[in-house]
């Protein structure tokens, strides 16, 4: 009877510790998985940002915007601009070095909503020497198609700085470049019916290494 007892207790000792061995291995299993996900490997197709690029007006600079002489798109913007808010400087003789002229470009989101917001940079294009303390004023930002997606304005922060004295002067990084966080506001959503899709097409985002390990012997 003690013998029979004995072999009794031997399988359930071997099934608790099958049951310890197989929750180990379970919770190391989702650990690989937690840090291994879907959208880290691979891309759906369709599924992209869209680029957009805009024209538009920095005001505040502090002496350092654009010779009005030497960037007359400068002036034209300014009288353009300054006609749309009910002021007349046609025949004036323009001479403020406060505004520069500035492209503006940004990267719309994949399933962006209207409202939301997002990051863009602003160049000068004239010969503005830095934008420092500078204002974006409203600015349509447009796709590829010509379309207005979204709209820029805020104040341009600038990483570089540019100094100048009576003998000698320094320029640290692009005073030129600036961005603005959160700077845009969408106003034209991209339409993508993810529903009515029939086959989904995922695209690897190394595809290399995966073909790699597989020929491995």
């Amino acid at each position: 009877m003690a013998f029979q007892g004995l072999n009794r207790a031997i399988p359930i000792r071997l099934t608790a510790a099958m049951v310890v061995v197989f929750v180990a291995a379970n919770a190391i299993f989702s650990t690989a998985l937690a840090t291994s996900r879907i959208k880290d490997l691979v891309a759906i197709e369709g599924f992209r940002e869209n680029q957009l690029v805009g024209y538009g007006l920095v005001v505040g600079l502090n002496g350092t915007g654009d010779s009005l002489n030497s960037s007359p798109f400068t002036k034209q913007s300014l009288e353009a601009m300054l006609e749309r808010l009910g002021v007349n400087t046609r025949d004036a003789n323009l001479r403020t070095d406060n505004v520069a002229a500035v492209m503006v470009t940004g990267n719309l989101r994949s399933f962006a909503a209207q409202g939301t917001r997002m990051d863009i940079t602003v160049s000068a294009l004239g010969n503005s020497s830095s934008l420092e303390g500078g204002t974006l004023l409203v600015t349509p930002l447009l796709g590829a198609d010509g379309e207005v997606y979204a709209v820029a304005q805020g104040s341009v922060a600038v990483g570089g700085f540019a100094a100048q004295g009576e003998a000698a002067s320094i320029t640290r990084g692009v005073p030129t470049v600036g961005r603005i966080s959160n700077g845009a506001i969408v106003e034209r959503e991209i339409r993508f019916v993810f529903n009515k899709l029939k086959n989904i097409r995922l695209s690897l985002h190394n595809p290399d290494l995966t073909t790699a390990r597989r020929e491995r012997p």
